[in-house]
């Protein structure tokens, strides 16, 4: 397979600059060690650019792929998740290739199962007890809020 690509590329090589004679030319051997070493250096070349392009593009892409796939795995009823259209509902039921959402109160919504996004993570109750005391110092006057 290697020997046939490496062929295949001696075809692309640009023709040997000759001295202008046959035989009597003298140096009858040296064209065909250059013309080997750019063969192998365009072979390099190419094995560079398959390697970047598997590293840099095809893998990453098979490992978002392979993510998707668990997480659509692991939804169960009463997650909450999000759409990719930006849809916010909770699972009410699950098939192989539909997800009820119940988006509020007696309304619910057929989404395919590949167009969930993710979860939606739960919202923190320490940050909202942050909110409320930030709010409770804003109502207060400079000099009573500092003493």
């Amino acid at each position: 397979m290697l020997l046939s690509f490496l062929n295949m590329l001696m075809w692309f090589q640009p023709a040997a600059a000759g001295g202008g004679g046959g035989p009597s030319s003298g140096g009858g051997g040296g064209g065909a060690s250059g013309g080997t070493s750019y063969c192998m250096m365009q072979a390099g070349m190419m094995l560079a650019v398959l390697a970047f392009t598997y590293f840099f593009m095809i893998r990453p892409e098979q490992k978002r792929r392979d993510e998707a796939e668990a997480l659509l795995k692991s939804l169960r009823k009463g997650m909450k998740v999000r759409t990719t259209g930006g849809i916010l509902g909770e699972i009410v039921s699950i098939t192989d290739h539909e997800v009820v959402l119940g988006v509020a109160d007696k309304v619910r919504i057929n989404v395919l199962r590949s167009h969930i996004a993710g979860p939606e993570p739960e919202k923190r109750e320490s940050g909202e007890a942050k909110d409320n005391g930030d709010k409770g110092d804003k109502g207060k006057k400079p000099e009573e809020a500092r003493g």
